[in-house]
């Protein structure tokens, strides 16, 4: 692979956040002729701390890194109407394929496709496709949460307290498989510990994350963690009463954990799977459909245990075998010996101790991403909250 290839950084409408725009009113770009064109469709700005920075630095990772490849990117898309309009826009235009990364481009992506079949359309983070242009992608972060969470209880332990708290984003069957998660991986190391909860209906909302971040350390959480783009429960985490006592835990974009109280960091590493996407599109190796990836692809993240990255001051003086447990966890999912399935095996309680997932049994691919089973005819779905939650279903 070269570095033969350029990116093309494309500007939304400043008035965006305050009136709805078409298609027309974004500067859609252009195709270079000879190079394999790839768009990324992203919901927020590219230097939101959080999620659209993880794919902007995803597609900065495929211009540099792919043979003769144009890679653009258009940000600050809302949901809805205006996201179908760029995705048609970009596909009339000629783009071999393009990216869209929040959860609510998926019926937009999915009706484009439909009318532009030589266009690949790639919608992380949902559950559709057609199975020959339009597929989905998404990838075990339950894994590094998991984690995160191990390391919360073990904190919460040391220090004598035993509150986390969670500020989930929407009532999607992610943000509840997540939660569950973190809380698993809480009571391995503090099993008397709860966790509160709080949505906050918003994916990227700088106000909003650190209001509710406020409200749960002001309920008694010790460690707060995030399903939004910003690093909010840091930053709270830090300023709070002299920032003495608390810790939050961001999400999404590697960068994010420069807080003194950050405890730790889940986050994406998208440009590797992004590039072998690419690739394999070209070649005619890939083909769009249900792509969801555990460690082995190497696209996931936990601030303090990969290369190059020291022990925040949060975890330094944790004990040794937590800290190496944490190691060969990410060993074990990189050697594709640990999947979410093990994961996700029983015994599962939930907070109102029903036995969700019985000993000897493991969720599977369709429980992960579906509320209700009788739709889809999982077994076990993922419409519950774990034991030690202190929340009602949404």
């Amino acid at each position: 692979m070269s570095r033969k290839v350029s990116i093309l950084f494309v500007l939304t409408a400043l008035l965006l956040a305050v009136v709805p725009v078409l298609a027309q009113d974004f500067q859609i770009p252009e195709i270079v002729e000879g190079k394999w064109n790839v768009a990324f469709v992203l919901i927020g700005p590219i230097n939101d701390g959080g999620w659209s920075q993880a794919h902007y630095d995803g597609a900065k990772y495929v211009s540099d890194n792919v043979d003769n490849v144009n890679v653009v990117y258009v940000e600050n898309i809302p949901e809805g109407t205006e996201s179908e309009q760029v995705f048609r826009s970009l596909a009339a235009k000629g783009f071999n394929v393009i990216f869209g990364t929040s959860f609510g481009f998926m019926d937009p992506m999915e009706a484009v496709a439909e009318d532009f079949p030589d266009t690949y359309f790639i919608h992380i983070s949902g559950y559709k496709t057609n199975n020959t242009n339009f597929g989905n992608l998404m990838g075990a972060m339950e894994h590094m949460k998991f984690l995160a969470g191990y390391l919360s209880g073990q904190r919460c332990k040391m220090d004598g307290e035993d509150t986390v708290g969670y500020m989930y984003t929407f009532p999607i069957p992610e943000e509840l498989r997540l939660g569950n998660a973190f809380m698993m991986g809480v009571k391995k190391t503090c099993p008397e510990c709860k966790m509160i909860v709080t949505p906050i209906n918003s994916w990227h909302d700088p106000v909003v994350e650190q209001e509710a971040a406020k409200a749960l350390f002001d309920a008694g959480a010790y460690i707060v963690f995030t399903g939004a783009d910003t690093p909010a429960p840091a930053i709270v985490a830090e300023s709070y009463k002299e920032g003495k006592g608390k810790w939050g835990i961001p999400y999404d974009w590697k960068g994010s954990c420069t807080s003194k109280r950050c405890l730790t960091l889940p986050y994406w590493n998208w440009g590797p799977v992004y590039a072998s996407i690419v690739e394999g599109l070209r070649d005619g190796t890939y083909t769009p459909g249900r792509h969801y990836f555990d460690g082995d692809e190497k696209g996931l993240g936990l601030y303090g245990f990969m290369e190059g990255e020291e022990l925040t001051e949060g975890l330094k003086d944790m004990p040794e075998e937590v800290l190496t447990f944490v190691r060969d966890y990410i060993a074990d999912i990189e050697a594709g010996k640990w999947t979410r399935f093990d994961l996700f095996s029983g015994p599962i309680i939930d907070n109102q101790g029903n036995v969700v997932v019985p000993e000897g049994e493991k969720m599977e691919d369709a429980d992960l991403d579906t509320f209700d089973c009788s739709t889809t005819g999982c077994k076990y779905g993922m419409h519950y909250w774990n034991e030690g939650i202190i929340a009602e279903l949404p």
